[in-house]
């Protein structure tokens, strides 16, 4: 949108799968092993990495399908949370450009807002060595609502003591772009990832295709 205003915005939330790292492939091997597990055909990687967004619980629900009876998606998310925590850093790697990125906004206070788990999140943030560039990590455990439920972003703009106008969110899909627009932020979408992200229907302010892009949007804060 090229009215967008940059210059006040002096906060980031970030989400985690498909921004900040690629773990598709973990992400599907876990889903696909879950899937042998219970006697279940395994599916196409595009396909499993189409339901990424959403959670753990909705992954597993979604590649289970629409008949699966609840005592299956509850084994299911055991089987798949168990077998991921343990491989979650098999292939999963920080994207190119993320650490050149935040180390040119880590003098403006930084967030993770994601649908995965917090516990798993900040040990792979931490793994990875990207944890020290954030104030906070949330995860879709950390709140009643998962995205694009504002509750999160705004309970982290609130201990930021920044207003909606003053923070953006970044993100790879829909669920991101909804999220920024739920409270009211601006959105930023990164052209790589693997979400699912409409862009006639949920346009985002700017695209780009690195995160060291982003430092020269906004002024410090002072």
């Amino acid at each position: 949108m090229p009215n967008a205003n940059f210059s006040t915005v002096r906060a980031f939330l970030f989400d985690l799968d498909g921004t900040l790292i690629d773990s598709k492939l973990d992400l599907v091997n876990s889903v696909n092993f879950m899937l042998r597990e219970m006697q279940r055909e395994v599916l196409p990687l595009a396909t499993v990495a189409s339901y990424i967004g959403h959670g753990a619980p909705r992954l597993v629900a979604d590649a289970l399908g629409p008949e699966a009876a609840e005592a299956d998606r509850k084994r299911g998310l055991e089987i798949f949370l168990a077998y991921y925590d343990e491989h979650n850093l098999d292939a999963t790697r920080a994207y190119p450009g993320v650490v050149e990125g935040l180390e040119a906004l880590q003098d403006r206070p930084m967030a993770v807002l994601t649908n995965k788990p917090k516990k798993m999140s900040v040990e792979i943030l931490e793994a990875l060595g990207l944890l020290k560039y954030f104030r906070a990590v949330y995860g879709g455990d950390s709140f009643e609502k998962k995205k694009p439920d504002p509750a999160g972003a705004q309970a982290i703009l609130k201990d930021f003591g920044a207003q909606p106008q003053e923070a953006i969110m970044v993100g790879d899909s829909d669920v991101d772009i909804k999220t920024a627009r739920n409270a009211g932020m601006l959105a930023i979408a990164v052209n790589y990832g693997f979400g699912q992200h409409n862009r006639q229907t949920q346009p985002a302010d700017l695209y780009v295709d690195s995160l060291q892009e982003i430092a020269a949007l906004s002024t410090p804060s002072r």
